[in-house]
């Protein structure tokens, strides 16, 4: 029997999510209809904790496949095994923190059909809001969208919020490297902008975890946060519609 190819592949890196991930399953699913997508839960360990609550969810979504991550461990090898193996035609990064705003999933699928090659939900652009969160993290983060936005006219106030939806055909011609971390949101940014993709934003709503452990590891991961701030400022090709909004 043929599988369909679903519209949208949902990619959620997870680690030690067993309190969290049923909530998250069960968001996508008042979100969207989770019988044209398919869920890809990747996972670094098989003693995740997260991992015996998929196998008990696994009848109530049909769409849910976990999958190991292929590189090691670690964030963002297991997006990027996610991108791997995503057989949609859009790519959707959410977090099994339950901190994205899963409600613009329809508009955002719908913005993918008009030809937009990246959707950045915003927490910065008017409308946008983030609730929680470390202080410093929200500064500099807030800082950095609203400068590369103003100053380099990246079409986003809000480019290292993870929760973004990509065409997959655009994820397969742009070169990603597996050394880092969550910074990878705003690499991807920068680099489709500057190849000539077609990026737009639209407001959001994010909200702090309040259970399980998070993963970021700010400190370590900030040197390459900077390197590709820095690069939205140097010359070469751009992106049409800087500053599109939806």
């Amino acid at each position: 029997m043929t599988v369909p190819t679903p519209v949208l592949s949902f990619v959620i890196p997870i680690w030690q999510e067993g309190e969290n991930i049923t909530a998250v399953l069960t968001a996508l699913a008042q979100a969207t209809d989770l019988s044209r997508h398919e869920i890809l839960a990747v996972y670094d360990r098989d003693d995740d904790n997260t991992l015996p609550v998929l196998a008990r969810l696994a009848p109530q979504f049909p769409a849910l496949r976990p999958v190991k991550n292929a590189h090691g461990v670690g964030a963002r090898r297991a997006v990027i095994t996610g991108f791997e193996v995503a057989r949609g035609g859009g790519v959707c990064v959410v977090m099994a923190d339950l901190s994205d705003d899963l409600a613009l999933l329809p508009r955002m699928e719908a913005m993918l059909r008009d030809g937009i090659d990246l959707v950045s939900p915003s927490r910065y652009m008017p409308g946008g809001r983030q609730i929680g969160g470390p202080w410093l993290k929200r500064v500099l983060s807030r800082l950095a969208g609203i400068t590369l936005h103003s100053l380099a006219a990246l079409p986003t106030h809000d480019p290292t919020n993870n929760f973004k939806l990509y065409r997959r055909s655009m994820l397969a011609a742009i070169p990603i490297g597996l050394e880092g971390g969550f910074e990878l949101a705003l690499e991807i940014t920068v680099k489709s902008w500057r190849a000539g993709y077609r990026v737009v934003e639209l407001p959001a709503t994010w909200r702090d975890r309040t259970a399980g452990q998070s993963r970021f590891r700010f400190w370590s991961w900030l040197p390459r946060y900077l390197g590709w701030y820095l690069l939205a400022f140097f010359p070469g090709r751009r992106g049409p519609g800087a500053g599109g909004r939806a």
